[in-house]
């Protein structure tokens, strides 16, 4: 399986790059990937980043799913506490009204300080809020009037899909996975824990979850394909390492994700393993072992010619080598 992963950073020292030719570069390669053997595009949200991280990543999916007919978008994560949990209803039905059974919504507690301030909200709740949130979000989907808070509510259309497809539930600690179970929602953990996996299946055989399913991140985050990758480690090397140290920045000691890697140079960066720029048999081998690969072509505000030059040989070479087995 091949993914797209798109965040949208733009790097202060990029020259000659805006943020109106990378999302429609962005729109431009997943029209590309919709007919090339792609099986989904991953796209995040943060908030107030001076790069331009995502923001809007429901918005963002919509127009993904627009413009393809076989990709599917999951947004992970999506930050419940800072959404009213009954607009992510309406807005996630609508997208699965349009594109029935290709959005998914991995649910985050959100955790940068910045964030929950810029939306008045308060950090410490964010479990409660989030549990309150999924507690809504469920019941809005069942297509009938009731009540939040003491409010009537109805959300309307109701999505086509089953309303438990539509979303999981991500985090690093056990209580995000206790979370998922009570909720009878499939655990996207942020970091390779088997003990997170096991407190997931306990729950869930406590609270009579008939059908967990728990989906372990493993292999890089990062993806990108090259006949010559020591050449391009040298062009595009100082765009992975500032998308490497900022990402590494926002992180809290209680938080955890197989996506932080603390470089101080490319050699560590190299050493940390989770990007990987890779020869077109090295990308066979791994998608071989690992069943995916994460391929993230504008990353760190890199020149969309070199995201474009992986895509291409992705298509090229990639594919059809799998699709012959």
């Amino acid at each position: 399986m091949i993914l797209l992963r798109f965040d949208l950073r733009i790097p202060p020292f990029v020259e000659g790059l805006s943020h109106t030719r990378q999302y429609t570069e962005m729109l431009e390669m997943v029209k590309f990937a919709d007919t090339r053997g792609f099986a989904g595009v991953v796209l995040s949200e943060h908030h107030g980043s001076e790069d331009g991280f995502i923001s809007a990543p429901l918005v963002v999916a919509a127009a993904v799913l627009g413009a393809t007919r076989n990709l599917f978008c999951s947004v992970s994560a999506l930050l419940l506490p800072l959404h009213d949990p009954l607009r992510v209803a309406e807005d996630v039905a609508a997208i699965d009204l349009m594109a029935p059974g290709r959005i998914n919504v991995v649910v985050g507690v959100g955790y940068r300080d910045e964030e929950f301030t810029m939306f008045n909200r308060d950090r410490t709740r964010r479990g409660r809020t989030t549990d309150e949130g999924l507690t809504t979000i469920l019941e809005a989907w069942k297509g009938q009037p009731f009540l939040v808070g003491g409010r009537a509510a109805w959300v309307t259309p109701k999505p086509t899909s089953d309303p438990y497809s539509l979303l999981a539930v991500g985090g690093s600690v056990e209580a995000s996975a206790v979370r998922a179970a009570r909720h009878h929602l499939p655990f996207v953990p942020a970091v390779h824990d088997l003990d997170l996996e096991s407190a997931y299946l306990k729950e869930a055989d406590q609270v009579g979850y008939e059908t967990p399913f728990c989906v372990m991140p493993s292999g890089p985050g990062l993806v990108l394909v090259s006949n010559d990758p020591e050449a391009l480690w040298e062009r595009i090397g100082e765009n992975l390492l500032y998308d490497a140290r900022s990402y590494a920045a926002w992180q809290k000691p209680d938080q955890r994700t197989s996506w932080q890697v603390d470089a101080t140079d490319l050699e560590t960066l190299k050493a940390g393993g989770q990007h990987a720029v890779l020869t077109p048999g090295q990308c066979i081998d791994l998608i071989k072992t690992q069943g995916a690969a994460v391929v993230h072509p504008l990353c760190g505000g890199i020149d969309p010619e070199v995201g474009w030059e992986s895509l291409q040989l992705i298509a090229d070479e990639v594919v059809p080598a799998l699709s012959q087995g």
